[in-house]
């Protein structure tokens, strides 16, 4: 009689895999990858947005467009895509009651340390990792420093699909996603495209203040409350300055109310971006009082020092002239003769709105 033994030979993880594991254990949520050809369909959407005017201001997308329009506009080096998410879910839902009418709101995102210092920490790590496991490769990281386009990659990847509020959106994570991107000659097997799960539905473009949306999937920058108290630099519109409410720096409304946030879970929120208390709940009438040294010291190693303290006590003056509180009336009437203009004719506005009906 022949007696056939069994035996059980070891495998060794692919390459993807235990990228990914190691990617979870650096506190991403989401990993997948995609291929690094540029997309004439993404280049061509780009195009139209830019032809159209909505980006606004922010001259620097138009400025680097064909570099913008794919990874290997970029790098042609480039072989793969890898596309992380780190979630930053908030504790409470920023539109419910005892949240959305606090006495000014920060846009949940900027409620902690500066996403670009611990999502790029994190890929530095990985980037290590991956040179270590295959050190014939080169690559690049990106968080929102560079001409890269992380939500449709993002899409490509399988990590989510870009919403009709042209945000990412994850299956497991809503809305609540920072966005990282390791470009690698590598040719890894990619992960396939996400399927839109948006449907019928349009509560983020319902949702939306100003009316940002001229069709789903499309934003006018140039009526996004977020565009307008972070990237535009000049006075506020009037037409939109008693729509900006209590927000003095960004903006979740079409985040908030996406329905797949009920899936994210505050547990998965990496544990450097959890909110500052004076962040989550912050006294206008203390932020209107900043002088330039005081508003650096206060947001150090936020992402709101970016803006300067003009523009920052800017959109202080407008959700103080929003509050109907007169109590703020002597911080207000004090910035009317402010060195920067922009701030001074914000307070007058400021000032008419409490001012007491003849």
């Amino acid at each position: 009689m022949v007696t056939r033994f069994m035996v059980k030979t070891a495998t060794t993880p692919s390459l993807e895999n235990a990228l990914k594991a190691k990617a979870r254990e650096l506190g991403f949520v989401a990993v997948g990858i995609a291929p690094a050809q540029d997309d004439p369909l993404r280049a061509e959407r780009l195009r139209e947005w830019l032809d159209a005017g909505y980006h606004g201001d922010m001259g620097w997308m138009a400025d680097r467009a064909d570099v913008r329009q794919g990874p290997q506009s970029m790098w042609p080096e480039a072989g793969s895509v890898i596309a992380l998410g780190m979630s930053y879910a908030p504790d409470r839902n920023p539109r419910e009651p005892g949240v959305v009418d606090r006495e000014a709101a920060i846009s949940v995102y900027a409620q902690g340390r500066d996403y670009h210092d611990v999502v790029k920490k994190a890929l530095k790590a990985l980037a290590r990792w991956l040179v270590e496991q295959r050190p014939e490769t080169q690559l690049k990281v990106f968080v929102d420093t560079a001409p890269v386009m992380e939500k449709p990659l993002g899409e490509a990847s399988g990590i989510g699909w870009q919403g009709k509020h042209t945000n990412l959106v994850s299956r497991e994570h809503g809305s609540w996603l920072f966005l990282g991107a390791i470009y690698t000659t590598l040719a890894l097997e990619p992960d396939g495209a996400h399927d839109d799960r948006c449907g019928s539905c349009r509560a983020c473009q319902d949702a939306c203040p100003t009316n940002a949306f001229p069709a789903p999937y499309r934003l006018d920058a140039r009526r996004c409350i977020s565009y307008l108290t972070i990237e535009h630099k000049g006075p506020i519109p009037e037409e939109f300055r008693e729509a900006i409410g209590n927000r003095i720096y960004g903006c979740d409304d079409c985040l908030a109310v996406c329905p797949w946030n009920k899936f994210a879970d505050t547990a998965a929120r990496h544990t450097k971006l959890a909110p500052r208390e004076d962040l989550a709940d912050p006294d206008l009438g203390e932020l209107l009082a900043l002088d330039d040294a005081a508003f650096r010291a206060k947001f150090s190693g936020s992402p709101i020092k970016r803006v300067g303290r003009n523009r920052f006590v800017r959109n202080c003056l407008i959700a103080a002239g929003n509050s109907g509180k007169p109590t703020l009336r002597p911080q207000v009437e004090a910035l009317q003769q402010d060195a920067d203009p922009v701030v001074a004719e914000a307070a007058r506005w400021a000032l008419e709105k409490l001012s007491p009906s003849p």
